[in-house]
Protein backbone atom coordinates (compact mmCIF):
# COMPACT_ATOMS: atom_id res chain seq x y z
CA UNK A 1 0.00 0.00 0.00
CA UNK A 2 2.81 2.44 0.88
CA UNK A 3 4.55 1.81 -2.44
CA UNK A 4 1.28 2.32 -4.31
CA UNK A 5 0.74 5.58 -2.39
CA UNK A 6 4.06 6.91 -3.68
CA UNK A 7 2.73 6.45 -7.24
CA UNK A 8 -0.77 7.80 -6.68
CA UNK A 9 0.31 11.37 -6.05
CA UNK A 10 2.22 11.97 -9.33
CA UNK A 11 -0.71 10.41 -11.17
CA UNK A 12 -3.10 12.81 -9.45
CA UNK A 13 -0.93 15.78 -10.36
CA UNK A 14 -0.84 14.64 -13.97
CA UNK A 15 -4.63 14.67 -14.08
CA UNK A 16 -4.84 17.96 -12.19
CA UNK A 17 -2.58 19.55 -14.77
CA UNK A 18 -5.02 18.75 -17.57
CA UNK A 19 -7.58 21.47 -17.99
CA UNK A 20 -11.07 21.43 -19.40
CA UNK A 21 -11.36 23.68 -22.41
CA UNK A 22 -13.95 25.71 -20.47
CA UNK A 23 -12.21 25.64 -17.08
CA UNK A 24 -11.11 29.30 -17.00
CA UNK A 25 -12.75 30.81 -13.93
CA UNK A 26 -15.81 32.75 -15.07
CA UNK A 27 -16.46 36.25 -13.80
CA UNK A 28 -19.75 35.55 -12.07
CA UNK A 29 -21.13 35.51 -8.58
CA UNK A 30 -24.00 33.71 -6.97
CA UNK A 31 -25.18 32.13 -3.78
CA UNK A 32 -24.64 28.45 -3.13
CA UNK A 33 -28.03 26.72 -2.87
CA UNK A 34 -28.64 24.71 0.32
CA UNK A 35 -27.86 21.02 0.14
CA UNK A 36 -30.92 18.91 0.97
CA UNK A 37 -28.85 15.99 2.28
CA UNK A 38 -27.16 17.93 5.09
CA UNK A 39 -28.36 16.83 8.50
CA UNK A 40 -26.65 19.39 10.73
CA UNK A 41 -25.42 22.97 10.70
CA UNK A 42 -21.97 23.46 9.23
CA UNK A 43 -18.98 23.68 11.52
CA UNK A 44 -16.46 26.08 9.98
CA UNK A 45 -12.99 26.45 11.49
CA UNK A 46 -9.92 28.42 10.45
CA UNK A 47 -6.43 26.91 10.57
CA UNK A 48 -3.56 29.39 10.47
CA UNK A 49 -0.69 30.69 12.63
CA UNK A 50 0.75 27.46 13.99
CA UNK A 51 -2.10 25.34 12.68
CA UNK A 52 -2.91 24.30 9.11
CA UNK A 53 -5.11 22.05 6.98
CA UNK A 54 -2.55 19.45 5.94
CA UNK A 55 -0.85 18.48 9.21
CA UNK A 56 -2.61 20.50 11.96
CA UNK A 57 0.59 22.52 12.33
CA UNK A 58 2.71 19.45 13.13
CA UNK A 59 4.77 19.43 9.95
CA UNK A 60 6.85 16.42 8.97
CA UNK A 61 8.88 16.38 12.19
CA UNK A 62 5.77 16.58 14.35
CA UNK A 63 4.17 13.76 12.39
CA UNK A 64 7.28 11.63 12.87
CA UNK A 65 7.22 12.31 16.62
CA UNK A 66 4.98 10.48 19.14
CA UNK A 67 1.29 11.45 19.15
CA UNK A 68 0.61 14.93 20.57
CA UNK A 69 -0.87 14.54 24.04
CA UNK A 70 -3.82 16.76 25.03
CA UNK A 71 -3.27 19.02 28.02
CA UNK A 72 -6.04 17.14 29.85
CA UNK A 73 -6.39 13.67 28.25
CA UNK A 74 -9.79 13.15 29.88
CA UNK A 75 -11.17 16.40 28.43
CA UNK A 76 -9.36 17.14 25.16
CA UNK A 77 -10.45 20.16 23.16
CA UNK A 78 -11.81 19.86 19.64
CA UNK A 79 -8.54 21.32 18.29
CA UNK A 80 -6.46 18.80 20.24
CA UNK A 81 -8.61 15.93 18.96
CA UNK A 82 -8.26 17.16 15.40
CA UNK A 83 -4.47 17.34 15.72
CA UNK A 84 -4.32 13.85 17.19
CA UNK A 85 -6.65 12.46 14.50
CA UNK A 86 -4.51 13.89 11.71
CA UNK A 87 -1.34 12.51 13.33
CA UNK A 88 -2.93 9.08 13.80
CA UNK A 89 -4.39 8.82 10.31
CA UNK A 90 -1.48 10.23 8.36
CA UNK A 91 0.92 7.94 10.21
CA UNK A 92 -1.44 5.02 9.67
CA UNK A 93 -1.25 5.30 5.87
CA UNK A 94 2.07 6.95 4.95
CA UNK A 95 5.45 5.60 6.08
CA UNK A 96 7.11 8.85 7.14
CA UNK A 97 10.42 7.40 8.33
CA UNK A 98 13.49 8.95 6.68
CA UNK A 99 14.46 7.06 3.56
CA UNK A 100 11.13 5.23 3.27
CA UNK A 101 8.30 5.56 0.74
CA UNK A 102 6.88 8.53 2.60
CA UNK A 103 9.94 10.58 1.63
CA UNK A 104 7.64 12.40 -0.79
CA UNK A 105 6.33 14.21 2.30
CA UNK A 106 9.76 15.69 3.02
CA UNK A 107 8.55 19.02 1.66
CA UNK A 108 5.18 18.84 3.41
CA UNK A 109 3.93 22.39 3.25
CA UNK A 110 1.95 24.24 5.89
CA UNK A 111 -1.39 24.95 4.19
CA UNK A 112 -3.49 27.63 5.90
CA UNK A 113 -7.18 27.66 5.18
CA UNK A 114 -10.69 26.83 6.30
CA UNK A 115 -12.35 23.55 7.12
CA UNK A 116 -16.05 22.79 6.70
CA UNK A 117 -17.69 19.82 8.45
CA UNK A 118 -21.26 18.54 8.60
CA UNK A 119 -23.39 15.45 8.92
CA UNK A 120 -25.04 14.24 5.71
CA UNK A 121 -27.56 11.49 5.06
CA UNK A 122 -28.42 9.37 2.05
CA UNK A 123 -32.13 8.65 1.51
CA UNK A 124 -33.37 5.85 3.72
CA UNK A 125 -30.33 5.75 6.02
CA UNK A 126 -30.81 5.52 9.77
CA UNK A 127 -27.45 7.13 10.56
CA UNK A 128 -25.64 10.12 9.05
CA UNK A 129 -22.23 10.05 7.46
CA UNK A 130 -19.62 12.73 7.94
CA UNK A 131 -18.58 15.05 5.13
CA UNK A 132 -15.68 17.48 5.26
CA UNK A 133 -14.15 20.01 2.89
CA UNK A 134 -10.73 21.63 3.29
CA UNK A 135 -10.29 24.87 1.35
CA UNK A 136 -6.76 26.32 1.27
CA UNK A 137 -6.20 30.06 1.28
CA UNK A 138 -3.95 29.45 -1.70
CA UNK A 139 -6.77 27.84 -3.73
CA UNK A 140 -5.86 28.17 -7.42
CA UNK A 141 -8.63 30.42 -8.70
CA UNK A 142 -7.42 30.25 -12.29
CA UNK A 143 -7.44 26.45 -12.33
CA UNK A 144 -10.22 25.41 -10.00
CA UNK A 145 -9.56 21.95 -8.62
CA UNK A 146 -11.54 19.83 -6.15
CA UNK A 147 -10.15 16.46 -5.10
CA UNK A 148 -12.73 14.02 -3.72
CA UNK A 149 -10.92 11.61 -1.39
CA UNK A 150 -13.17 9.24 0.62
CA UNK A 151 -11.40 7.73 3.62
CA UNK A 152 -9.75 4.33 3.43
CA UNK A 153 -10.69 1.29 5.47
CA UNK A 154 -13.29 2.05 8.14
CA UNK A 155 -11.37 5.10 9.37
CA UNK A 156 -12.68 8.42 10.63
CA UNK A 157 -13.07 11.61 8.63
CA UNK A 158 -9.31 12.31 8.51
CA UNK A 159 -8.60 8.85 7.10
CA UNK A 160 -7.60 10.27 3.71
CA UNK A 161 -5.25 12.92 5.10
CA UNK A 162 -2.16 11.27 3.59
CA UNK A 163 -3.67 12.00 0.17
CA UNK A 164 -5.31 15.32 1.05
CA UNK A 165 -2.06 16.89 2.26
CA UNK A 166 -0.41 16.74 -1.15
CA UNK A 167 -3.48 17.95 -3.04
CA UNK A 168 -3.91 20.89 -0.65
CA UNK A 169 -0.32 21.97 -1.15
CA UNK A 170 -1.00 22.18 -4.92
CA UNK A 171 -3.88 24.62 -4.45
CA UNK A 172 -6.72 22.11 -4.72
CA UNK A 173 -9.60 21.93 -2.29
CA UNK A 174 -10.32 18.48 -0.84
CA UNK A 175 -13.68 16.90 0.02
CA UNK A 176 -14.04 13.66 1.92
CA UNK A 177 -16.53 11.39 3.68
CA UNK A 178 -16.27 8.63 6.25
CA UNK A 179 -18.65 6.56 4.04
CA UNK A 180 -20.98 5.73 6.92
CA UNK A 181 -18.17 4.09 8.90
CA UNK A 182 -15.55 5.93 10.93
CA UNK A 183 -14.26 6.31 14.46
CA UNK A 184 -17.54 7.39 16.06
CA UNK A 185 -17.53 4.79 18.84
CA UNK A 186 -20.68 4.77 20.96
CA UNK A 187 -20.39 3.58 24.56
CA UNK A 188 -23.74 2.03 25.43
CA UNK A 189 -23.01 1.78 29.15
CA UNK A 190 -22.30 5.52 29.34
CA UNK A 191 -24.91 6.28 26.62
CA UNK A 192 -22.32 8.53 25.00
CA UNK A 193 -21.09 9.14 21.47
CA UNK A 194 -19.15 11.57 19.29
CA UNK A 195 -20.41 15.01 18.33
CA UNK A 196 -19.58 16.82 15.09
CA UNK A 197 -16.34 18.25 16.48
CA UNK A 198 -15.20 14.88 17.87
CA UNK A 199 -15.86 15.67 21.53
CA UNK A 200 -18.05 13.36 23.59
CA UNK A 201 -21.71 13.98 24.38
CA UNK A 202 -24.51 11.94 25.89
CA UNK A 203 -27.52 10.92 23.87
CA UNK A 204 -29.85 13.91 23.55
CA UNK A 205 -27.25 16.53 24.52
CA UNK A 206 -26.06 17.24 20.95
CA UNK A 207 -26.41 15.84 17.43
CA UNK A 208 -24.22 12.72 17.32
CA UNK A 209 -22.53 11.04 14.39
CA UNK A 210 -23.95 7.68 15.45
CA UNK A 211 -26.74 6.75 17.88
CA UNK A 212 -27.59 3.05 18.10
CA UNK A 213 -30.76 2.00 19.91
CA UNK A 214 -30.24 1.88 23.70
CA UNK A 215 -29.83 -1.36 25.61
CA UNK A 216 -27.08 -4.00 25.77
CA UNK A 217 -28.35 -6.64 28.17
CA UNK A 218 -26.23 -5.29 31.01
CA UNK A 219 -22.78 -5.75 29.46
CA UNK A 220 -20.59 -2.64 28.97
CA UNK A 221 -20.61 -3.02 25.18
CA UNK A 222 -19.46 -0.63 22.47
CA UNK A 223 -21.05 0.07 19.10
CA UNK A 224 -18.98 0.83 16.01
CA UNK A 225 -20.66 2.73 13.22
CA UNK A 226 -19.55 0.50 10.32
CA UNK A 227 -20.58 -2.69 12.10
CA UNK A 228 -23.70 -1.50 13.92
CA UNK A 229 -25.33 1.37 12.01
CA UNK A 230 -28.08 -0.89 10.66
CA UNK A 231 -27.62 0.75 7.24
CA UNK A 232 -25.25 -1.56 5.29
CA UNK A 233 -23.12 1.52 4.51
CA UNK A 234 -20.96 -0.24 1.90
CA UNK A 235 -23.95 -0.45 -0.44
CA UNK A 236 -24.11 3.38 -0.34
CA UNK A 237 -20.42 4.22 -0.66
CA UNK A 238 -20.92 5.65 -4.15
CA UNK A 239 -23.71 7.95 -2.96
CA UNK A 240 -21.57 9.01 0.01
CA UNK A 241 -18.75 10.01 -2.37
CA UNK A 242 -21.10 11.90 -4.69
CA UNK A 243 -22.50 13.82 -1.73
CA UNK A 244 -18.93 14.65 -0.66
CA UNK A 245 -18.28 16.12 -4.11
CA UNK A 246 -21.42 18.27 -3.87
CA UNK A 247 -20.41 19.34 -0.37
CA UNK A 248 -16.95 20.33 -1.62
CA UNK A 249 -18.45 22.59 -4.29
CA UNK A 250 -20.78 24.08 -1.65
CA UNK A 251 -17.85 24.81 0.68
CA UNK A 252 -15.93 26.50 -2.14
CA UNK A 253 -18.91 28.76 -2.80
CA UNK A 254 -19.05 29.67 0.89
CA UNK A 255 -15.30 30.33 0.97
CA UNK A 256 -15.21 32.40 -2.22
CA UNK A 257 -18.71 33.83 -2.78
CA UNK A 258 -17.34 36.30 -5.31
CA UNK A 259 -16.41 33.33 -7.55
CA UNK A 260 -19.60 31.32 -7.04
CA UNK A 261 -21.19 29.22 -8.28
CA UNK A 262 -18.72 26.34 -8.33
CA UNK A 263 -20.00 23.59 -10.61
CA UNK A 264 -18.64 20.55 -12.44
CA UNK A 265 -18.60 22.72 -15.56
CA UNK A 266 -16.13 25.27 -14.17
CA UNK A 267 -14.22 23.21 -11.58
CA UNK A 268 -12.03 20.21 -12.29
CA UNK A 269 -13.20 17.39 -9.97
CA UNK A 270 -10.83 14.47 -9.45
CA UNK A 271 -11.26 11.33 -7.39
CA UNK A 272 -8.33 10.07 -5.30
CA UNK A 273 -8.55 7.11 -2.98
CA UNK A 274 -7.01 3.92 -1.66
CA UNK A 275 -8.59 0.67 -0.45
CA UNK A 276 -12.21 1.26 0.58
CA UNK A 277 -11.87 4.92 -0.37
CA UNK A 278 -10.97 3.88 -3.90
CA UNK A 279 -13.90 1.45 -3.90
CA UNK A 280 -16.26 4.29 -2.96
CA UNK A 281 -14.96 6.26 -5.93
CA UNK A 282 -15.46 3.34 -8.30
CA UNK A 283 -19.10 3.14 -7.23
CA UNK A 284 -19.43 6.93 -7.54
CA UNK A 285 -17.94 6.86 -11.03
CA UNK A 286 -20.28 4.07 -12.08
CA UNK A 287 -23.22 6.11 -10.73
CA UNK A 288 -22.02 9.44 -12.16
CA UNK A 289 -24.79 10.26 -14.61
CA UNK A 290 -24.16 14.03 -14.55
CA UNK A 291 -20.50 14.11 -15.57
CA UNK A 292 -19.25 15.24 -12.18
CA UNK A 293 -15.82 13.61 -12.30
CA UNK A 294 -13.05 14.53 -14.72
CA UNK A 295 -10.87 11.59 -13.74
CA UNK A 296 -9.72 9.45 -10.85
CA UNK A 297 -6.62 7.82 -9.41
CA UNK A 298 -7.43 4.63 -7.51
CA UNK A 299 -5.01 2.68 -5.33
CA UNK A 300 -5.68 -0.94 -4.34
CA UNK A 301 -9.49 -0.66 -4.39
CA UNK A 302 -11.53 -3.23 -2.45
CA UNK A 303 -13.95 -4.26 -5.21
CA UNK A 304 -16.54 -7.03 -5.39
CA UNK A 305 -16.14 -8.01 -9.03
CA UNK A 306 -18.76 -10.31 -10.59
CA UNK A 307 -17.44 -13.84 -10.88
CA UNK A 308 -14.78 -13.33 -8.19
CA UNK A 309 -15.03 -13.76 -4.42
CA UNK A 310 -15.66 -10.51 -2.53
CA UNK A 311 -13.70 -9.45 0.55
CA UNK A 312 -15.94 -11.23 3.06
CA UNK A 313 -15.83 -14.44 1.07
CA UNK A 314 -12.06 -14.65 0.74
CA UNK A 315 -11.40 -13.11 4.18
CA UNK A 316 -13.30 -15.91 5.94
CA UNK A 317 -11.42 -18.54 3.93
CA UNK A 318 -8.09 -16.87 4.63
CA UNK A 319 -8.91 -16.54 8.34
CA UNK A 320 -9.24 -20.32 8.50
CA UNK A 321 -6.35 -21.37 6.27
CA UNK A 322 -3.61 -18.75 6.37
CA UNK A 323 -2.48 -19.64 9.91
CA UNK A 324 -1.78 -23.17 8.65
CA UNK A 325 0.40 -21.78 5.83
CA UNK A 326 2.96 -20.83 8.45
CA UNK A 327 3.58 -24.52 9.22
CA UNK A 328 5.50 -24.67 5.93
CA UNK A 329 9.23 -24.40 6.82
CA UNK A 330 9.67 -22.00 3.91
CA UNK A 331 7.37 -19.54 5.69
CA UNK A 332 9.56 -19.38 8.78
CA UNK A 333 11.69 -16.59 7.29
CA UNK A 334 8.72 -14.43 6.25
CA UNK A 335 8.13 -11.03 7.88
CA UNK A 336 6.28 -11.36 11.23
CA UNK A 337 6.97 -15.13 11.28
CA UNK A 338 10.73 -14.87 11.63
CA UNK A 339 11.76 -15.68 15.20
CA UNK A 340 8.17 -16.03 16.39
CA UNK A 341 7.75 -19.43 18.08
CA UNK A 342 4.22 -18.62 19.24
CA UNK A 343 3.10 -18.08 15.66
CA UNK A 344 4.75 -21.35 14.61
CA UNK A 345 2.97 -23.25 17.40
CA UNK A 346 -0.37 -21.68 16.48
CA UNK A 347 0.20 -22.68 12.85
CA UNK A 348 0.76 -26.33 13.72
CA UNK A 349 -2.32 -26.27 15.96
CA UNK A 350 -4.54 -24.78 13.24
CA UNK A 351 -3.36 -27.38 10.72
CA UNK A 352 -4.12 -30.20 13.16
CA UNK A 353 -7.56 -28.84 14.03
CA UNK A 354 -8.53 -28.39 10.38
CA UNK A 355 -7.36 -31.93 9.69
CA UNK A 356 -9.32 -33.27 12.64
CA UNK A 357 -12.48 -31.65 11.26
CA UNK A 358 -11.83 -33.05 7.78
CA UNK A 359 -11.20 -29.62 6.25
CA UNK A 360 -7.62 -30.52 5.25
CA UNK A 361 -6.23 -33.93 4.27
CA UNK A 362 -4.26 -35.91 6.88
CA UNK A 363 -0.49 -35.75 6.97
CA UNK A 364 2.37 -33.84 8.59
CA UNK A 365 2.04 -30.05 9.15
CA UNK A 366 4.03 -29.23 6.01
CA UNK A 367 1.63 -31.30 3.90
CA UNK A 368 -1.35 -29.59 5.53
CA UNK A 369 0.24 -26.21 4.78
CA UNK A 370 0.67 -27.20 1.14
CA UNK A 371 -2.99 -28.25 0.95
CA UNK A 372 -4.08 -24.95 2.52
CA UNK A 373 -1.97 -23.03 -0.01
CA UNK A 374 -3.49 -24.97 -2.88
CA UNK A 375 -7.01 -24.18 -1.67
CA UNK A 376 -6.22 -20.47 -1.34
CA UNK A 377 -4.70 -20.38 -4.82
CA UNK A 378 -7.75 -22.14 -6.22
CA UNK A 379 -9.95 -19.47 -4.58
CA UNK A 380 -8.11 -16.74 -6.51
CA UNK A 381 -5.20 -15.73 -4.29
CA UNK A 382 -1.83 -15.63 -6.04
CA UNK A 383 1.64 -16.24 -4.66
CA UNK A 384 2.60 -12.54 -4.24
CA UNK A 385 -0.49 -11.90 -2.09
CA UNK A 386 0.37 -14.87 0.15
CA UNK A 387 3.96 -13.80 0.88
CA UNK A 388 2.86 -11.61 3.75
CA UNK A 389 0.31 -14.03 5.21
CA UNK A 390 2.17 -14.02 8.52
CA UNK A 391 1.38 -10.32 8.93
CA UNK A 392 -2.36 -10.96 8.58
CA UNK A 393 -2.19 -13.82 11.06
CA UNK A 394 -0.06 -11.96 13.61
CA UNK A 395 -2.33 -8.89 13.50
CA UNK A 396 -5.56 -10.93 13.40
CA UNK A 397 -6.62 -8.91 10.35
CA UNK A 398 -8.89 -11.47 8.70
CA UNK A 399 -11.02 -12.02 11.82
CA UNK A 400 -11.14 -8.27 12.42
CA UNK A 401 -12.54 -7.68 8.94
CA UNK A 402 -14.92 -10.64 8.91
CA UNK A 403 -16.56 -9.90 12.27
CA UNK A 404 -17.39 -6.26 11.48
CA UNK A 405 -18.45 -6.89 7.90
CA UNK A 406 -20.74 -9.77 8.90
CA UNK A 407 -22.50 -7.50 11.39
CA UNK A 408 -22.77 -4.70 8.81
CA UNK A 409 -24.13 -7.00 6.11
CA UNK A 410 -26.73 -8.50 8.44
CA UNK A 411 -27.51 -5.08 10.01
CA UNK A 412 -26.96 -6.34 13.53
CA UNK A 413 -26.75 -4.32 16.72
CA UNK A 414 -23.91 -4.51 19.25
CA UNK A 415 -25.63 -7.11 21.46
CA UNK A 416 -26.72 -9.40 18.60
CA UNK A 417 -23.71 -9.66 16.32
CA UNK A 418 -23.39 -12.78 14.17
CA UNK A 419 -21.68 -15.85 15.64
CA UNK A 420 -21.80 -14.52 19.20
CA UNK A 421 -19.23 -11.75 18.89
CA UNK A 422 -19.46 -8.49 20.82
CA UNK A 423 -17.18 -5.45 21.05
CA UNK A 424 -16.02 -3.93 24.34
CA UNK A 425 -13.04 -2.65 26.26
CA UNK A 426 -11.30 -5.75 27.58
CA UNK A 427 -10.06 -6.24 31.12
CA UNK A 428 -8.70 -9.64 30.04
CA UNK A 429 -9.40 -11.98 27.11
CA UNK A 430 -13.12 -12.70 27.16
CA UNK A 431 -13.86 -10.22 29.95
CA UNK A 432 -15.43 -6.79 29.30
CA UNK A 433 -15.02 -3.78 31.55
CA UNK A 434 -16.43 -0.24 31.47
CA UNK A 435 -14.36 2.28 29.56
CA UNK A 436 -12.77 5.13 31.46
CA UNK A 437 -13.66 8.74 30.58
CA UNK A 438 -10.09 9.24 29.34
CA UNK A 439 -10.35 6.28 26.98
CA UNK A 440 -13.68 7.41 25.58
CA UNK A 441 -12.43 10.97 25.10
CA UNK A 442 -9.74 9.92 22.61
CA UNK A 443 -11.59 7.31 20.57
CA UNK A 444 -12.73 9.70 17.84
CA UNK A 445 -9.11 10.66 17.18
CA UNK A 446 -7.39 7.31 17.64
CA UNK A 447 -9.81 4.46 16.81
CA UNK A 448 -9.79 2.97 13.31
CA UNK A 449 -13.43 1.93 13.05
CA UNK A 450 -12.83 -1.80 13.57
CA UNK A 451 -12.09 -4.10 16.51
CA UNK A 452 -9.68 -5.01 17.90
CA UNK A 453 -8.10 -1.55 18.00
CA UNK A 454 -6.17 -0.28 21.02
CA UNK A 455 -8.05 -1.16 24.19
CA UNK A 456 -11.18 -1.96 22.14
CA UNK A 457 -11.38 -5.72 21.64
CA UNK A 458 -13.57 -8.62 20.57
CA UNK A 459 -15.56 -10.85 22.87
CA UNK A 460 -15.97 -14.29 21.29
CA UNK A 461 -18.78 -16.37 22.82
CA UNK A 462 -17.70 -19.47 20.89
CA UNK A 463 -14.05 -19.38 21.95
CA UNK A 464 -12.93 -22.81 23.18
CA UNK A 465 -9.66 -24.72 23.41
CA UNK A 466 -7.49 -25.94 21.87
CA UNK A 467 -7.77 -23.35 19.04
CA UNK A 468 -9.93 -20.61 20.60
CA UNK A 469 -10.59 -18.55 17.46
CA UNK A 470 -11.55 -21.50 15.24
CA UNK A 471 -15.21 -22.11 16.29
CA UNK A 472 -16.16 -18.48 15.67
CA UNK A 473 -14.30 -18.44 12.35
CA UNK A 474 -16.10 -21.57 11.19
CA UNK A 475 -19.39 -19.84 11.97
CA UNK A 476 -18.37 -16.76 9.98
CA UNK A 477 -17.31 -18.98 7.08
CA UNK A 478 -20.67 -20.75 7.15
CA UNK A 479 -22.32 -17.38 6.52
CA UNK A 480 -20.32 -17.14 3.30
CA UNK A 481 -20.96 -20.67 2.06
CA UNK A 482 -24.02 -22.07 3.84
CA UNK A 483 -27.66 -22.35 2.78
CA UNK A 484 -29.37 -21.02 5.88
CA UNK A 485 -31.48 -17.90 5.98
CA UNK A 486 -28.69 -15.76 7.47
CA UNK A 487 -26.19 -17.01 4.91
CA UNK A 488 -28.52 -16.14 2.06
CA UNK A 489 -29.15 -12.67 3.56
CA UNK A 490 -25.43 -12.05 3.89
CA UNK A 491 -24.76 -13.06 0.29
CA UNK A 492 -27.54 -10.74 -0.87
CA UNK A 493 -25.83 -7.91 1.04
CA UNK A 494 -22.52 -8.73 -0.63
CA UNK A 495 -24.25 -8.77 -4.03
CA UNK A 496 -25.43 -5.21 -3.37
CA UNK A 497 -21.77 -4.13 -3.42
CA UNK A 498 -20.88 -5.73 -6.77
CA UNK A 499 -19.44 -3.35 -9.37
CA UNK A 500 -20.59 -3.13 -12.99
CA UNK A 501 -17.44 -1.93 -14.76
CA UNK A 502 -19.44 0.80 -16.54
CA UNK A 503 -17.21 3.85 -16.12
CA UNK A 504 -17.77 7.30 -17.61
CA UNK A 505 -15.47 8.38 -20.48
CA UNK A 506 -12.83 10.02 -18.27
CA UNK A 507 -9.25 8.97 -17.38
CA UNK A 508 -9.15 6.40 -14.60
CA UNK A 509 -5.72 5.36 -13.31
CA UNK A 510 -5.70 2.12 -11.34
CA UNK A 511 -2.62 1.21 -9.27
CA UNK A 512 -2.36 -1.97 -7.21
CA UNK A 513 0.71 -3.61 -5.67
CA UNK A 514 1.34 -7.28 -6.43
CA UNK A 515 2.18 -8.03 -2.79
CA UNK A 516 -1.04 -6.72 -1.30
CA UNK A 517 -1.73 -9.09 1.57
CA UNK A 518 -5.24 -7.82 2.37
CA UNK A 519 -6.84 -6.91 -1.00
CA UNK A 520 -5.18 -9.19 -3.59
CA UNK A 521 -4.94 -7.52 -6.99
CA UNK A 522 -5.92 -10.84 -8.56
CA UNK A 523 -9.31 -10.65 -6.84
CA UNK A 524 -9.97 -6.93 -7.32
CA UNK A 525 -8.11 -4.59 -9.65
CA UNK A 526 -7.06 -7.01 -12.37
CA UNK A 527 -10.52 -8.47 -13.02
CA UNK A 528 -12.06 -5.02 -12.66
CA UNK A 529 -9.74 -3.58 -15.29
CA UNK A 530 -10.74 -6.41 -17.63
CA UNK A 531 -14.42 -5.79 -16.91
CA UNK A 532 -14.14 -2.03 -17.43
CA UNK A 533 -12.24 -2.42 -20.71
CA UNK A 534 -14.87 -4.87 -21.94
Amino acid sequence: MIRALSLLLPALLALAGCRREETAAPAMTGASPPLPFLGSPLRVTEHREGDDLASAGLGLEGLRAPPPAPADPSRPSAAELRRLAIHHNLRGIADLRPGQYGEGYARLARVPGREYRAFARVPGARQPHRVMAQVPDGFDRARRCLVVAPVSGSRGIYGAQALAAIALARGCAVATTDKGAGSDVFDLAADEGAALDGTRARRGEAPLAFEPPPGTGGEPLLALKHAHSGDHPEADWGRHALQAAAFGLHALALAFPELAPFTPENTRILGLGISNGAAALVHALEQDREGIFDGAVLGAPNLAVPGRPALYEYATLAALLQPCLLADPAAAAAPFARGNPLLAAAAALRCAELQRRGLLPPGPPAAAAAAARAELLAAGFDEPSLRLAAMNVALDLWRTVAVSYASAYLRRGPAAMPCGYRIAVLAAPGLARPATPGERALWWASANGLAPSGEIGLLDARAAPPDPFLPGLLCLRELATGEGEEARALREAVAATRVSGRLPPVPVILIHGREDALIPAALSSRPYAELARA
